[in-house]
């Protein structure tokens, strides 16, 4: 005995065991379990419980029966597992919050959106829907495979006949083993008017088809923001679409109010109603007085009571942001395709249930054919007595037995057995004039049927247009509304929704560290005074930029290399006036040793307006503004420079103004913008200022004949000069001198068309700034060498200057102007 068990026992590596072992549980968890299939978009345990039901004859015209018969026909015949799961799937099956169209007719308490439960099972009453019905259709016509059940007494379908296309239609949700599936709901009409261009049009692309499929059209409606997700899911088989509430602001005795009326699917109500009470609590949403359901049949409707004081579209932004009323649906369109499962886009999808439609269509049909010749043979037997009946009654009168009544008519007219079969078999009723036309109506009719049958299995067309068909009677019963409307364009919440606008200053370092802070953040001081700290800068850095801009609007950053960036103002960190800022490299992506040379505020791209760019070489172009709306994140090339060239200044422009130059060794030109042509985006320019080897240009802007203009250098000197005194040349000329340059003011390193009613600020290499007004500096001819407007000490400079626009608050600091040397 020990030697025969001996013999049984086989040695074994355990981790191929282990390996082989899990690869087989997965495997099953995989095609029994966790995912649908392609053609008819069910899970084993949705197929089962349709099968059951129907099999049950719980169809839409009969009574309802009680749930527990249901779920224990299922257990009992098909699905080995626990009652509890084979109940919750029906109970979705019957929600018509969870599918957009629902396969089981509940009656009862089947849960609600609420995340209520459903009542227990000997409570519910349940039938198939209509539109399960056409899951089922055909299938007692040997349209699909049967497999034993798990105890091999009874047969179950391998898949259904599914004559509409369920797994887009209701989409499906499911986590095996290393792999999930998340398929959206859609359209029934949309999905169905996809299929037919698709049979006309077998070559069609994903996105073609996506003129017809809009995107997933959830059961609880919603938004749906953007387009971008759709086409990514469509095109891959993987992408993720952005879901929004539908809310709308109503006002009511001069108080506005949040009204919610759609949730984005999946989202349960209660937790939302329970978060949203939480971030009021906890201050995280501020405005919020009062929060209530209303919901009745008629309808979902959350009241969200404000504040006067309060802006609604802020609050409801902030709700957007922070709880499920905007949540993500990532898409995976991952179903079996002869038991293996596959990633498939939108075309694939459809394909698959195409080819399981001709395969369903072409059984169909042979059985119908075999019925119809089996039908044909035996009527054809029958013709052949009623046109002998007196030998046949004497053979059947003169036999014996039946048997030999069989064997006498197979033998004397060459019928089959069941010819004769059925011979024997009628009644005499068939013998009269009217049966006999009915038997001959009869045979002529199932002729023309078998041709047809012979005709479709022989053209696939036929097949094709006989899908079309039926299709199209699905779409007519069932086909609805959409629920979920797509938004046109990308709309993502901005934070822009949610901070006040508000102007404030960007500041940029020579070594590329930036920063955001309001304008009130300095005050004004008297011309000559020492400033205040701006930043603190590491060594050997300075404050090379500073900007006033909107929080609210682009940035455009340009660099020296000639590339732009683009950024929102908000999107720069806030932080303290002290400190260094955050690494312009972590915003945008610039290559190494590329500068940001210029900053560009821009609050629409659709203005007529130009790029007017400089460099330092004297070069000039102009391109339209709106070739610059698409920026990559890597940057796009804005214009073409030359060897050895670099970009030192851009400008907004109407295509009418004029352009004066300045460089550092105080000379200046203007012209007409209309002198330089408008050209293409990578184009590198024309010459602006013809200059000598040892000067370069350090600053461009836009000449009016209403202001003057600023000249700073570098040791703290500066001057205003009226803009008459710089008379309009061509474009290209040497230009005119505009500062007297001395070894004590240095050269020059800014140039600015200024008004009065603006300020000043002047950044040093060691980051210190000083404000002052711009009407306290003194007007003076162009061959001056200036005054001074701050004090230097002898191992700084004046590294870049800018104008800031005069507002109430500067207005207020200028009456509280410091003593000439005071510090902070």
């Amino acid at each position: 005995m020990a030697e025969e068990l001996h013999s049984q026992v086989r040695e074994r590596d355990i981790g191929s065991e282990m390996r082989e072992s899990f690869m087989d549980y997965a495997m099953s968890i995989i095609v029994s379990r966790a995912l649908p299939d392609v053609r008819d978009g069910l899970k084993p345990v949705h197929r089962r419980i349709l099968f059951a039901m129907s099999e049950l004859g719980m169809s839409p015209d009969k009574p309802y029966k009680k749930s527990a018969r249901i779920v224990g026909e299922v257990i009992g015949k098909y699905h080995p597992h626990g009652d509890s799961a084979v109940y919750e799937t029906m109970v979705r099956m019957a929600q018509d919050f969870s599918l957009r169209y629902m396969l089981v007719d509940g009656h009862g308490n089947f849960g609600s959106i609420d995340g209520d439960s459903a009542a227990a099972m000997r409570y519910t009453e349940a039938r198939l829907s209509k539109i399960a019905m056409e899951l089922l259709r055909d299938i007692n016509k040997e349209t699909i495979d049967f497999a034993p059940n798990y105890d091999g007494e009874e047969n179950e379908p391998v898949v259904l006949p599914a004559r509409f296309p369920n797994l887009l239609v209701n989409g499906v949700s499911g986590i095996a083993v290393g792999m999930a599936t998340n398929i959206p709901p859609h359209n029934l009409g949309e999905v169905i008017d996809a299929i037919q261009h698709m049979i006309k049009n077998p070559e069609v692309t994903p996105l073609e088809l996506m003129q017809f499929i809009k995107g997933p059209d959830f059961p609880t409606g919603g938004f749906i923001l953007g387009r971008e997700g759709i086409k990514q899911a469509y095109s891959t088989g993987r992408g993720s679409v952005t879901m929004r509430a539908r809310a709308t602001i109503e006002e009511q005795n001069g108080k506005a109010r949040i009204i919610v009326h759609e949730l984005p699917y999946q989202v349960i109500k209660t937790r939302l109603i329970v978060s949203i009470a939480d971030l009021v609590r906890e201050k995280k949403i501020d405005g919020i007085t009062d929060l209530r359901d209303e919901s009745d049949r008629n309808g979902m409707r959350i009241v969200i009571e404000l504040r006067r004081d309060v802006n609604p579209n802020v609050v409801l932004n902030n709700l957007y942001k922070q709880t499920a009323m905007q949540t993500n649906f990532g898409i995976i369109m991952l179903a079996l395709v002869n038991k293996e499962p596959k990633v498939l886009n939108l075309k694939d999808m459809l394909h698959y249930y195409l080819l399981h439609q001709q395969e369903v269509i072409r059984r169909r049909t042979e059985y119908d054919l075999r019925k119809a010749e089996a039908r044909a043979h035996i009527l054809e037997g029958l013709r052949i007595a009623l046109d002998h009946l007196d030998q046949v009654i004497a053979l059947i009168r003169s036999s014996r037995t039946t048997d030999e009544a069989r064997e006498g008519l197979m033998t004397q007219f060459s019928l089959s057995h069941d010819q004769a079969q059925a011979i024997l078999d009628m009644r005499l009723q068939r013998l009269t004039g009217l049966e006999r036309e009915k038997i001959e109506e009869e045979y002529k009719e199932l002729m023309k049927k078998i041709a047809e049958y012979q005709a479709i299995l022989g053209d696939e067309q036929l097949v094709l247009a006989i899908i079309n068909d039926e299709l199209e009677e699905v779409k007519l019963k069932f086909s609805d509304e959409r629920r979920s409307e797509i938004t046109i364009g990308e709309y993502s919440i901005e934070d822009e929704d949610l901070i006040p606008q508000e102007d404030v200053i960007i500041t940029i370092t020579h070594s590329g560290y930036v920063k955001r802070l309001p304008v009130t953040t300095y005050r004004s001081q008297k011309r000559g005074g020492r400033g205040v700290i701006g930043m603190d800068t590491k060594e050997h850095d300075f404050v090379e930029h500073l900007f006033v801009t909107n929080t609210h609007h682009h940035l455009l950053f340009f660099t020296d290399r000639g590339k732009v960036y683009r950024l929102k103002a908000y999107e720069i960190p806030e932080l303290s006036r002290t400190s260094r800022g955050t690494p312009i490299i972590n915003l945008i992506q610039i290559e190494q040793g590329e500068t940001v040379n210029a900053v560009i505020p821009v609050e629409s791209f659709d203005s007529e307006q130009n790029l007017f760019f400089a460099t330092r070489s004297g070069i000039v172009k102009k391109t339209p503004l709106e070739d610059y709306r698409f920026i990559r994140k890597g940057g796009l090339i804005a214009i073409n420079l030359r060897e050895d060239d670099e970009l030192i200044g851009v400008k907004l422009t109407d295509g009418k103004q004029e352009i004066i130059m300045g460089t550092k060794q105080g000379i200046s030109i203007r012209f007409p913008e209309q002198d330089v042509r408008p050209m293409g985006r990578s184009a590198t320019g024309v010459r602006g200022i013809n200059i000598s080897e040892d000067d370069a240009v350090i600053d461009m802007d836009t000449a009016e004949e209403a202001d003057s203009v600023l000249i700073v250098t570098s040791q703290g000197f500066g001057k205003r000069t009226a803009m008459n005194e710089y008379r309009i040349q061509s474009r290209g000329g040497k230009g005119i001198k505009t500062l007297n340059i001395t070894s004590k003011n240095g050269p020059v390193v800014g140039l600015k068309v200024v008004k009065e009613d603006e300020d000043l600020m002047i950044i040093t290499a060691q980051g210190t700034i000083i404000r002052m007004s711009m009407e306290s500096i003194s007007m003076m001819g162009r061959n001056t060498q200036g005054v001074r407007l701050i004090n230097i000490k002898e191992d700084d400079e004046v590294a870049t200057v800018a104008r800031v626009e005069r507002n109430e608050e500067a207005e207020e600091l200028l009456e509280e102007i410091e003593e000439t040397d005071g510090n902070e």
